[in-house]
């Protein structure tokens, strides 16, 4: 064997370079006229003519048009025993920054019946009380205020 017959056991053959008149006549491989035929022809996906059909930005999106929706705010037993609140009203809870100031007047807040209360605790109107909870709080001895205590 010599050194000019060694070759590569990854080398690759050529692709077959169309187009460029010679022995294969005037078409080249190529068929008459046509898309494929041209130089420098190139076929679209059919993804691209879907995505060209979309609206786009027109009213419809993921997250345009959703409206903000109010997210209630849950506060459990063991959060307002560490706070050591006893009377809890909205304004209780923004001063012990339970409530930041842009939840103020917009996200509900609700107490769950997570835990044991601490003590006898009063609840104020403005504040929501899940039915568990509100008779854990009664049974501590506390009161709830609440007309909208819900489950």
């Amino acid at each position: 064997m010599l050194i000019h017959e060694i070759t590569s056991s990854s080398r690759r053959s050529r692709s077959k370079r169309v187009g460029r008149g010679g022995k294969r006549g005037s078409y080249s491989g190529r068929g008459i006229k046509g898309q494929k035929a041209r130089s420098g022809h190139r076929i679209r996906p059919a993804e691209r003519d879907l995505i060209q059909r979309l609206p786009k930005l027109r009213g419809v999106g993921k997250n345009k048009n959703r409206r903000a929706r109010p997210v209630t705010l849950i506060v459990t037993f063991r959060t307002l025993s560490r706070l050591g609140i006893k009377d809890i009203s909205r304004s209780s809870l923004f001063a012990a920054s339970v409530i930041s100031r842009s939840d103020r007047g917009r996200r509900a807040v609700k107490i769950v019946a997570t835990g044991r209360p601490d003590g006898a605790l009063n609840i104020a109107a403005g504040v929501l009380v899940s039915a568990s909870a509100a008779a854990k709080i009664k049974a501590a001895g506390g009161t709830v205020h609440s007309p909208q205590s819900s489950q």
